[in-house]
């Protein structure tokens, strides 16, 4: 069981690590990368590729703006996606959860906005 962070750019470490602080806390193994969908795709598909074969992994995604990263795991992977978009303010916020939330039909993405509840839901799958 692990998580694997995918964060659309270095820029979102800080927000990251809002939640890799939880999951360590939680004794939750987690490995961090950062790739971009837009720019970096076959980077991206290479980390859904490497770990295709583990038992069980949750990626979770950090992008903003346009959020093609969560939808591009989503739609690679087997595994669960849990977008935690990042956001510097209440509009900033509104783009991000809009560009998150709208998935194309078999694509799902789960959206958690607190990087706290986003360790938690993690935690509360890895039980099941």
């Amino acid at each position: 069981m692990k998580v694997v962070i995918i964060m659309g750019s270095t820029a979102d470490e800080p927000h990251a690590k809002k939640i890799t602080d939880h999951l360590d806390a939680m004794s939750i193994q987690w490995e961090q990368h950062a790739a971009s969908a837009h720019k970096q795709p076959k980077e991206v598909l290479k980390i859904l590729e490497d770990n295709a074969n583990e038992e069980s992994v949750v990626y979770v995604t950090i992008a903003g703006r346009s959020n093609a990263l969560s939808g591009f795991v989503g739609a690679n992977s087997e595994f669960p996606t849990i977008a935690c978009p990042p956001f510097v303010d209440k509009t900033d916020m509104l783009v991000n959860i809009h560009s998150t939330l709208q998935m194309p039909s078999k694509t799902p993405v789960l959206t958690v906005l607190d990087p706290g509840n986003c360790a938690t839901a993690i935690h509360r799958i890895f039980k099941v």
